[in-house]
Formats: structure tokens, sequence, C-alpha cells
């Protein structure tokens, strides 16, 4: 009998898995700044005389996500009293496809280098989204978000999307998940 042995998840190291999210809490003020803390400790705007707005709330997402691959729970406390709390979830960073690297020639003589080629993309912008909120983009393959006049903008990598798109074209939905605006693009 040709049996496997059972399949075992490479173990992360402790340093590795936090035992707790990161705690973020954002008050919004009378005047609409936001003060933030992140685990008890302010986190503040990268410029010396800058506050974080409603109109900076994208950006500052980032700046305490590092990009969108750190996942926090966040709280946001607004002057009317409500408070609403959300987890933001952390993108995984994905290698490049196998094969994409340059191989670089056995000698200096006869072989040709490949540079790898970049992916095809599509922007895709809309407007009338509420500044800084989620922008879904459907098929859902990514999420961005509004910026601080409230457009949204996307890029495609067209190679990617190729199979599921008839002749090379085809539409995206990008959806605004709190204002419900909601835009079809034809892709080039």
């Amino acid at each position: 009998m040709n049996r496997n042995p059972p399949h075992r998840a490479t173990p992360q190291k402790p340093e590795e898995t936090p035992v707790v999210l990161p705690h973020v809490v954002i008050t919004v003020t009378e005047t609409g700044a936001l003060h933030v803390t992140v685990d008890g400790t302010d986190f503040r705007p990268p410029s010396q005389g800058e506050k974080w707005t409603r109109s900076t709330f994208g950006t500052l997402l980032d700046a305490i996500t590092a990009n969108r691959t750190i996942t926090v729970r966040i709280e946001v406390h607004e002057t009317d009293g409500t408070v609403f709390t959300d987890i933001i979830h952390g993108r995984r960073r994905t290698p490049p496809p196998a094969g994409v690297e340059a191989s670089e020639p056995a000698s200096g003589r006869g072989k040709h280098t490949t540079k790898p080629r970049g992916p095809a993309l599509a922007e895709v912008t809309a407007d009338g989204f509420v500044p800084g909120e989620d922008v879904a983009v459907a098929v859902i393959v990514s999420h961005t978000d509004a910026t601080g006049t409230g457009d949204a903008r996307t890029l495609l990598d067209l190679d990617r999307f190729r199979p599921v798109l008839r002749d090379g074209t085809g539409e995206v939905v990008l959806l605004g998940r709190v204002s419900a605006t909601l835009h079809v693009r034809r892709l080039p």
C-alpha cells in the first residue's frame, strides 16, 4: 500500500504570529480633525503641523497598516457618540509568477537574457464616492479607497483576466461600500 504521510503546515515562529490585532482608535473632533491612537499610543501625521482629517482617512489607513499588509482592528468614535468597529484585513503578498525572473547566461557570449515583461494594466476611474471609503472592484479581485476628493482608481492586470474576458474586452464594476455609488466601466 502506497501511503502519503500527513501534510503538516510549516509552523510559524512565535514572533511572526501576533497574539492580538493592533487596536486603532480614531476619535473625530468637533473641528473634523481625527485623533488617532494605535494600542494606546498616539499616531501622528508624517509632517509636523499636519492633522489627520476625514479627507486623509485612506492615507491614514495605509500608514497604519503598512499599505494594507497588516491586519488591524479599528474603532471610529464620531462626535454624535456613535462608534463604528471593523477589521481592516491585510493583503497577502503574492510572489511573482514562476519563470518571470531574467535568466543569466552561463557565459558572456551566445545567450541573450530576457527582461521580465510587466503586466498589461488597465486603469479604471470613477467619481462620486465618499472620501476615503472602501471601493469594491468586481468581479471582486481587489479593493481600493476613494481619494480625498471622492474619486476612485484601480489598476487591473489584463493578462490575469484575459481568460474570462471575451476577445480581450469586458466590464468592471466599482462599488462604494458606504455611499453605494455604483459605476460600470468598459475595459480598454
